[in-house]
């Protein structure tokens, strides 16, 4: 080996350390500070995507939280396929020694050890980091501290003025040997050492050295509430005048046949009829998930759940929609509103309008003001009006990351 990493072997593995709680950020609804959504998408998932997308890096794995395995998988989507997760430890520390013992039946040559809460890392910045380690030395993302700084004295006064001639912020992702990182950590593993803030300090506790490396004033750390909403203005902001909203609709009908009830909406309504279909013939569950795919260009429902397939026969529609919806997410659209319009002569739709609503709001994720459930006769003309049928037209809007193209 020549010491240097060679960027087509893919000999480089990644730790990513995404176990932490983010108490400092405050609390959200979209859970710890690595799962927020900035741009339109979780952090965690823009962190994976820089290091996945680059030609020199091997595997990836990702220490998480024991709680966090359903919203890891759901906030970075396909890019699960491309990394394996360990349960993260109590500290960030220990979370980082987890994932580096799983890596090592993969034998790889160097490892990039990089926060979660940093995805602004870019391809340049990966590229010096891997270049400058050697089978001897590690690489230290830096920038030179440009604020002067005071020690505090105590009782709250300026002790004195710190010379910041030579001083560095550190950055991440910091690159090393693995087997020597690995070593590091195991033995401070055994010391009881879990003091060290970044593992450029284990090291150098281990006497590797570290080369310092031009860092990125853009590779920021989210670490605080404001850090983030500056980091989704940042990629949101310029794109507000044109914001990327689509509009999806979907038709469908399905004849009577014999039977005691009809399922409208996801409400089983008696009636002296049923509707034929494979599923439970939802008519306006169906043309709702047409309507959702329609926004992302995701085909129709068909597509998905054909008609041949005796699996799906008899069951419940919502599994339909809930499908569309996690399609539609996954592309990071946030569903703003459905309209279902119900179109027969009978049964009557109003008593159970309630009802719709609020398993339309369980299906979708919105709340029931986002929703509009409405029905219409056809004026006894044609086949509706005969009642041999029930048509549903659904009509949805979506707001998708980016904006509308130029």
């Amino acid at each position: 080996m020549n010491g240097k990493a060679d960027l087509s072997r893919g000999e480089v593995a990644v730790v990513i350390v995404a176990a932490g709680r983010g108490e400092r950020a405050g609390q959200s609804a979209e859970g710890p500070k690595q799962y927020r959504r900035i741009g339109g998408r979780p952090i965690i998932a823009r962190t994976i995507e820089a290091f996945a997308g680059h030609p020199g890096i091997g595997p990836i794995v990702v220490a998480i939280h024991a709680d966090d395995g359903a919203m890891f998988a759901e906030a970075v989507g396909p890019l699960a396929k491309r990394v394996a997760t360990v349960e993260g430890g109590a500290t960030r520390q220990e979370s980082t020694r987890r994932a580096l013992l799983a890596l090592a039946e993969a034998h790889p040559w160097a490892v990039l050890i990089h926060d979660a809460v940093r995805p602004f890392v870019d391809a340049e910045l990966i590229d010096r980091t891997i270049e400058a380690m050697s089978d001897a030395s590690g690489a230290l993302p830096a920038v030179p501290v440009s604020d002067t700084l005071k020690r505090e004295a105590p009782g709250g006064t300026v002790l004195e003025t710190v010379p910041r001639a030579g001083l560095h912020s550190a950055q991440t992702p910091q690159g090393f040997p693995f087997r020597k990182i690995l070593d590091a950590h195991e033995k401070a593993f055994m010391a009881g050492r879990s003091d060290f803030t970044d593992d450029a300090a284990i090291a150098e506790w281990a006497g590797i050295a570290v080369r310092l490396v031009p860092g990125s004033p853009d590779n920021v750390k989210l670490t605080w509430a404001k850090d983030i909403a500056l980091a989704d203005q940042r990629l949101s902001g310029p794109q507000a005048a044109f914001p990327d909203i689509r509009t999806g609709n979907g038709y469908d009908v399905h004849a009577f046949e014999p039977g005691d009830h009809v399922v409208l909406c996801g409400v089983r309504i008696p009636h002296g009829k049923c509707l034929s279909g494979h599923s439970d013939a939802d008519v306006g569950l169906h043309a709702l998930t047409d309507a959702l795919l329609a926004t992302c260009g995701a085909g129709d429902i068909g597509t998905h759940f054909p008609p041949s397939d005796p699996q799906w026969r008899g069951v419940a529609s919502r599994l339909f929609v809930e499908h569309a919806v996690r399609i539609v997410r996954e592309r990071g659209g946030r569903i703003a509103n459905a309209d279902i319009t119900l179109i027969c002569e009978a049964p009557k739709v109003s008593p159970h309008r309630a009802a719709m609503t609020e398993a339309l709001a369980s299906m979708l994720g919105i709340t029931p003001d986002r929703i509009s459930v409405k029905a219409t006769t056809n004026e006894r003309l044609g086949f509706v009006g005969r009642e041999e049928g029930i048509a549903a037209i659904a009509t949805v809007s979506v707001a998708y990351p980016g904006s509308v193209p130029a």
